[in-house]
């Protein structure tokens, strides 16, 4: 049996008077995620600092919760994988957001995918986004809570699969590519003589993202209406809002 049709009984359930509690831990950050989608993703993690509990990789059903716990300082990329299939050794391949068919991600999904991104503070101010830079596969949004601050809510609530110009995929749109993997250029992707705010800015590809789902990146130095801050909150990250 394949884990793509294992029954999932590790998740957590999370009635609201355990939520008061995360305000009472120490300097761990907790994500809640959050599964709305009306399919099984396969939540993944990848850390560029330090370390979170949980990302050995899992399968998430429709409505189902999950915490990770963050240690102070922590930086790192959480997307969804979607259609997985994995054996008993976690050696697979899903069709949106794979990395490098391992059940436990040790490198970035490939694109198209949808990401949050997150710098953990130590102490003092968070910086997280909801990014499309790398593309789009499914609905995604951050809301911080217990936190301080201007704390806002980026969120991709939009199916840009029905509106995709370059689809990621065959047959059934399961995934949007962002200009930049689609073309390889380097005004799409700020690089080369783009590679500064000033010469790279937004193109007809981005604007599309951007009407869809403005409070997420569209490109690479889409900071002013996508970058959000916040001081020491917990999140819920949720797939498909």
């Amino acid at each position: 049996m394949s884990m793509a049709s294992r029954p999932i009984t590790h998740v957590l359930l999370l009635p609201l008077f355990f939520l008061g509690l995360f305000s009472m831990a120490s300097a761990t950050t907790f994500f809640v995620l959050q599964n709305r989608c009306t399919f099984n993703i396969w939540p993944a993690t990848i850390s560029g600092n330090g370390a979170i509990s949980n990302d050995d990789g899992f399968a998430l059903g429709p409505g189902d919760n999950i915490v990770l716990e963050a240690e102070p300082g922590w930086s790192g990329r959480i997307w969804a994988r979607t259609g997985c299939t994995f054996d008993f050794a976690g050696n697979g391949h899903c069709a949106t957001g794979d990395c490098g068919g391992n059940l436990k991600c040790t490198a970035s999904g490939a694109p198209p995918a949808t990401l949050a991104e997150f710098t953990v503070a130590a102490a003092g101010q968070d910086f997280y986004d909801v990014s499309l830079v790398d593309g789009y596969n499914v609905g995604l949004s951050v809301r911080p809570f217990d936190g301080t601050g201007d704390c806002r809510s980026p969120s991709c609530a939009a199916d840009i699969n029905a509106i995709c110009p370059v689809v990621g995929g065959g047959g059934a749109v399961v995934a949007c590519k962002s200009a930049c993997l689609a073309f390889h250029s380097p005004e799409y992707c700020c690089t080369g003589n783009y590679s500064n705010p000033d010469t790279c800015g937004a193109t007809s590809y981005s604007r599309m993202f951007k009407n869809a789902c403005p409070k997420a990146y569209s490109y690479a130095y889409d900071d002013k209406s996508s970058l959000c801050t916040c001081t020491r909150p917990n999140y819920y990250v949720t797939f498909c809002p």
